[in-house]
């Protein structure tokens, strides 16, 4: 039976098809995503011979432990070890936040190490990537660099300099001239991702792609594309400063708890060796309204300094205004704050910031951001040598938070003297004396940053 060319209504959001259109998608509920595309149906094809059998399970190769190390530590953190033979690795950010600069960076030391590599490049030219190679010092004879965004020649191009690792920048750019659809639709990046997955299974190619982010901070493109590949990785920062997160959201080859923490400078990304003496470097001390948290992000320990200012407002709905922080967290601190503790905020402007380009959405920050507050409303400082860490409950009470003991470890490496931590807390820690309060009111008795 021959095929027939028909078109169908995708959605750009989630991938869903209809038959017509209409201005909401039936299966995410998004307004104005519907784009008519071609839509070839027909007789699915033979699938020929059995191409493998079944076998013991302890009889297969475990390929998670021919990871190869990718020249930078903290990606091989992130990763457990490196980059997996035939495995597809989707790197996501914001633009300009440097996804192209640590790939390019990343094969150039892989190919420093004699790896074959391929960057090809759907948004510059080759001689803008060789620019920025030389910058990087990424030019190394076992790269290969091809700027080109159809998938058919660069199927071709992998198959004729057969690299280890690939790197596609970006997937939203690649597109195969068969289907009727633009570059960036559904159908496309559907269609190039799976032929990349194919290709990369069958060759044990590691296959890097680089992935946009819509304005609501997710990945573009439909779903199935975080599916098919074996490890999404977010790349994370404030542009404004130097400082880059990198995490998985999703690897088949190991955890999702840990971070890595690069920083960007003239010579491209380099570790970060101490990224507690990094986010406390510019503290300044005896100021009201700052507090040290003791927080986790992932499985590691990090000391980061948070900001309140509280002013009185002028407005008839006073400002709160959170960066680094999570607002609706905010609110809940201030109304604990007013109907617990007795400190009225609701007249004033609030202002909060994780300071050196942090952000924090680990609970037991809850507790040093109350007390910033709380100095910042006395004009109390807090003592230079403590540290505090808890949840804040609705009643008042400080709660428990995972990792007591690496963050209490951390601050003492850091040199703090003095923990304001949750009653109960049963860890001792050499050089630290624990405070433990029951309540943020004791906390804040405990602070000596309440009202004399």
């Amino acid at each position: 039976m021959a095929k027939t060319a028909t078109t169908a209504f995708v959605c750009q959001s989630c991938g869903e098809v209809h038959s017509k259109w209409s201005g909401r998608c039936n299966g995410c509920g998004e307004w104005n995503t519907l784009v008519e595309e071609l839509d070839v149906r027909g007789e699915s094809p033979s699938v020929g011979p059995l191409s493998s059998s079944p076998s013991r399970i302890a009889d297969v190769i475990d390929i998670s432990a021919s990871a190869r190390p990718t020249g930078l530590p903290e990606v091989d953190r992130v990763l457990g070890g490196g980059f997996v033979p035939g495995s597809v690795t989707l790197v996501g950010g914001e633009p300009g936040i440097g996804k192209s600069t640590l790939l390019l960076q990343l094969v150039g030391a892989t190919a420093a190490a004699g790896v074959t590599s391929l960057y090809v490049s759907g948004e510059e030219s080759a001689g803008q990537v060789r620019s920025r190679a030389d910058r990087l010092g990424a030019v190394q004879d076992a790269l290969w660099l091809v700027s080109e965004t159809a998938l058919p020649h660069t199927i071709n191009h992998i198959e004729k300099v057969q690299p280890e690792i690939v790197v596609i920048d970006s997937i939203q750019t690649l597109h195969d001239p068969n289907l009727g659809s633009a570059p960036g639709s559904v159908a496309q990046v559907r269609e190039c991702a799976n032929r990349l997955v194919t290709h990369a299974k069958a060759h044990g190619t590691t296959v890097l792609l680089v992935g946009h982010v819509t304005k609501e901070g997710t990945l573009a493109g439909p779903r199935v594309l975080e599916h098919v590949v074996d490890t999404v990785l977010e790349f994370d920062g404030d542009r404004h400063h130097g400082l880059r997160l990198l995490r998985a959201a999703k690897h088949r080859f190991g955890a999702t708890t840990e971070v890595g923490l690069l920083q960007m400078d003239q010579s491209g990304l380099v570790t970060v060796e101490d990224p507690s003496g990094l986010f406390l470097a510019d503290r300044v001390t005896g100021v009201s309204g700052s507090a040290i948290g003791a927080t986790v992000d992932g499985n590691r320990p990090l000391l980061i300094e948070v900001q309140a200012l509280v002013s009185e407002s002028h407005l008839s709905n006073p400002r709160r205004s959170a960066q680094g922080v999570d607002a609706g967290r905010l609110s809940m601190l201030l109304a604990v704050l007013e109907r617990r503790c007795g400190f009225p905020t609701g007249s004033s402007d609030v202002y909060a910031l994780a300071v050196g380009g942090a952000r924090v959405t680990d609970p037991g920050a809850d507790l040093p951001l109350a007390l910033a507050v709380t100095s910042s409303l006395t004009g109390e400082p807090l003592g230079d040598d403590v540290v505090a860490v808890g949840e804040i409950g609705l009643g008042g009470e400080l709660r428990h938070v995972s990792h007591i003991d690496r963050r209490l470890q951390e601050a003492a490496r850091m040199g703090f003297r003095r923990a304001i931590v949750p009653r109960g807390t049963d860890v001792e820690v050499d050089g630290l004396e624990l405070l433990r309060a029951p309540t943020l009111a004791a906390a804040i008795a405990i602070a000596a940053v309440g009202p004399r």
